[in-house]
């Protein structure tokens, strides 16, 4: 009995033998696993890297193509901020033309009425002689006022310069005379009084300037 348990125990030592030289084999295996791995990743990265990556005349063309790119970018720029300006001086040039509109825009009917004012003024340097003659007189002295106050609601404003320095803007001298006490270059007689709608003339007043 003995003998047979003797025989049956020889072959425990290469079964040992053999599971150790697994476990060194299989380290090994692993590391040379490891690198394979880190390998194979080295080689996607640089698969994934552009082909002209470290080229530097492509690098030079995209250099080139950037600066166009960005003057391109400059020029549309300036054609925007040109476009821009002229687009709020087209309005502003509205707006001008909207004002000067209301402004001046009855000027034209404001000038067709100035002769009926001449000719109630000059109504009234006939003398009044009578009751009815003064009657007369005051009805047309009042229509006038009247007249000029309704003018004046719409801007347009007598000028009237006696004793006033004389003014080539708003003044045309008739003639030059002896002013006496007055000083030179002064209004001393009004022939036809002025006019100006929205502080533009209208009509000159007409007017003696003393010498």
């Amino acid at each position: 009995m003995s003998d047979k348990q003797n025989h049956q125990d020889v072959p425990a030592e290469p079964v040992t033998q053999a599971a150790e030289q697994a476990e060194v084999t299989q380290p090994a295996e692993t590391t040379e696993q490891s690198e394979a791995s880190e390998q194979a990743e080295v080689a996607a990265e640089q698969a994934e890297l552009p082909s002209d990556a470290l080229d530097p005349l492509a690098a030079l063309d995209m250099i080139k193509q950037l600066a166009a790119a960005q003057e391109e970018i400059s020029s549309l720029k300036d054609q925007m901020l040109r476009t821009v300006a002229d687009a709020q001086n087209t309005k502003r040039r509205a707006e001008q033309d909207v004002t000067k509109a209301h402004k001046f825009g009855t000027e034209k009917f404001a000038a067709e009425m100035l002769p009926i004012v001449d000719s109630l003024t000059m109504a009234l340097q006939n003398p009044a002689n009578d009751e009815a003659t003064k009657a007369l007189h005051d009805g047309v002295e009042m229509t006038l006022n009247m007249f000029i106050k309704a003018l004046e609601k719409f801007s347009v404003m007598q000028v009237d310069p006696q004793g006033e320095a004389f003014d080539p803007a708003l003044h045309q001298a008739m003639s030059m005379v002896d002013g006496g006490e007055a000083a030179s270059n002064t209004v001393v007689a009004v022939m036809q009084k002025g006019f100006t709608l929205n502080g533009r003339l209208l009509r000159p007043a007409m007017v003696m300037v003393a010498k």
